[in-house]
């Protein structure tokens, strides 16, 4: 025997169930007998309900992005993918067009060129590297 405590309308009452079969349950309510007939089963929701903390807005500071600062001219990576090998070393005279670097983004290789003439300052990153879009893989003066 299950013992129960409900509040209705602001009413408590002791609820037992005595016993169940098939769709008739015997409850007895605040030491009244009653037979009570089952129309359908409620059926529990399976899986839980998410709920999401609310997200605080950021302040301006940190929705503003930083800028790196560089000296010279940053030649940056178009797409993101793996620097594959390097044409250049720190200290070559480029032309404009000159290859630069080769790197693989989506299963292709594709071949980085000057966009302009210029001396290479430094490179940032090394052969067998990854990169995201718009990072800065060398500088030329």
């Amino acid at each position: 025997m299950k013992k129960y405590k409900f509040t209705i309308n602001g009413n408590i009452y002791n609820v037992s169930i005595k016993g169940m079969e098939d769709n008739q349950i015997d409850v007895e309510i605040n030491g009244t007998p009653y037979a009570v007939e089952l129309q359908q089963e409620i059926k529990q929701p399976k899986t839980p309900k998410l709920v999401r903390a609310r997200v605080p807005q950021p302040t301006q500071e940190q929705q503003r992005i930083p800028q790196q600062q560089v000296a010279g001219f940053a030649v940056k990576a178009p797409l993101p993918g793996t620097i594959v090998a390097f044409a250049v070393k720190p200290g070559d005279s480029v032309e404009r067009g000159s290859l630069l670097f080769t790197m693989e983004a989506m299963k292709m290789e594709n071949q980085i060129s000057a966009e302009q003439a210029g001396t290479i300052k430094t490179i940032q990153v090394q052969a067998g590297q990854s990169v995201l879009q718009d990072q800065v893989v060398m500088i030329m003066e």
